[in-house]
This record gives C-alpha cells, sequence and structure tokens, in this order.
C-alpha cells in the first residue's frame, strides 16, 4: 500500500509517493528549497519526478533533482511552453484572493527563470505509473494551465497540483488560464468520489463536491 508525504515549501508543497522503497517525486519546489527537498528523497529509491504543472513553484528544481538523483522528468506536454517562460499561458483571477495571488505570481514570473529541461516522459489522462514501482495513475486536470495533470494514487488519494487549491480555504483553482475547463476538471475532481485531496498549496482535505 503506498503512503504520500507531504514535503512543506514555504506555502507550497511537494509529495513523495513511495511504497517502501520505489517512489516517485510530484513536483519540486522553489530553489529555496532544494536542500530540504533532496533530503527527504534520500530514503527513498526515487523512480521519476512528475510535474502537476510547470510553474516555477512546482517546477524550478526540476532539471537539478533529475541529475540528482539519475530520474526522469514527466509532465503533459502541453505545458512544455511554459518551461521556457511561466507568462506563456496567461492567467486570470477573480476573485479577491486570487487577484492578490496572481499579483505576486506575475511579478514572480517576470524576475524568475528556471533551468531548462526537456521531459523524458510525457504523461497523458490513464497513463499508469506501475513501471517506476508505483500503484497509481495519471489524471488529466487542465484549467489551471493547458497540461495540468493529478495523480491518482489507487483511488484513494489524489494530487491536484492547482487544479484546487487550499491557501485560505479549499477552493476550486483560484487563477486559471482556461475557467471552463478549470470548472470542468473540479467536476471531475468531484465525480471520482472518496479520496484524500493533496493540493498545491495548503493542508489536504476529503474530496467533496466542488461546484456548488
Amino acid at each position: 500500500m503506498s503512503e504520500i508525504h507531504r514535503i512543506k515549501c514555504g506555502n507550497g508543497n511537494c509529495y513523495i509517493v513511495e511504497n517502501g522503497a520505489d517512489a516517485i517525486l510530484v513536483d519540486t519546489g522553489k530553489k529555496e528549497y532544494i536542500n530540504k527537498v533532496t533530503e527527504a528523497c534520500k530514503a527513498y529509491r526515487i523512480r521519476l519526478i512528475v510535474l502537476t504543472h510547470a510553474h516555477f513553484d512546482h517546477a524550478e528544481n526540476a532539471a537539478r533533482l533529475s541529475d540528482i538523483f539519475g530520474v526522469p522528468v514527466g509532465m503533459n506536454e502541453r505545458d512544455c511552453n511554459l518551461i521556457k517562460s511561466n507568462t506563456n499561458q496567461e492567467l486570470t483571477a477573480e476573485s479577491l484572493p486570487g487577484k492578490i495571488v496572481l499579483s505576486v505570481s506575475l511579478k514572480d514570473f517576470s524576475r524568475r527563470a528556471m533551468r531548462e529541461f526537456t521531459p523524458a516522459v510525457t504523461l497523458n489522462d490513464g497513463d499508469s505509473l506501475t513501471d517506476y514501482g508505483i500503484n497509481a495513475k495519471v489524471i488529466s486536470l487542465p484549467g489551471h494551465t493547458d497540461g495540468s495533470i493529478g495523480i491518482d494514487v489507487e483511488n484513494r488519494h489524489l494530487i491536484v497540483g492547482d487544479a484546487l487549491m487550499n491557501m485560505f480555504y479549499p477552493t476550486v483553482s483560484m487563477l486559471y488560464h482556461n475557467k471552463k475547463e478549470m470548472l470542468e476538471s473540479a467536476k471531475k475532481i468531484s465525480a471520482l468520489g472518496g479520496r484524500t485531496i493533496y493540493f498545491g498549496h495548503g493542508k489536504p482535505v476529503p474530496n467533496r463536491k466542488w461546484i456548488k
């Protein structure tokens, strides 16, 4: 049975999904947290780095961690344009908290440049991760970004990246590239039923009806 370990990196999260020996790392955090994430991973045999999407706060350490552990990076190809610049997919926010987060994010996007990398593994909806030792599958969750994905672990745990958010309170994504797709992804998550939801930002909560 797989276990999820949250690595809290400031206001963001990375996750180790492990079965006792083999593990995958989901998201990599900002460069300020490279040592924390590296040390957490050393207890396991990391087989794959998965990016839920390619915003820098989730992907900034991807190239370096790939080198450190000698493992591939996997993500959806629709987010590859964000590796060069996080401004390549425009974001929108409507709520006041969302506008505050968006303002901060846009400033960071303009002043931070990730070390570029080429994902070795393309992850699409329904792809299994059993080849990497973990009983989990990829679920497509576009909206926050074009290529946002989640990781559904044993039909018990769902890592959603920023397809949902819990920065201030659990809710749908407060900033998004495509609102219609974001809302459809939130409905898709609700329809999965009993899961613990692991956010890119904030503490985990039980799954619920996200669109009322």
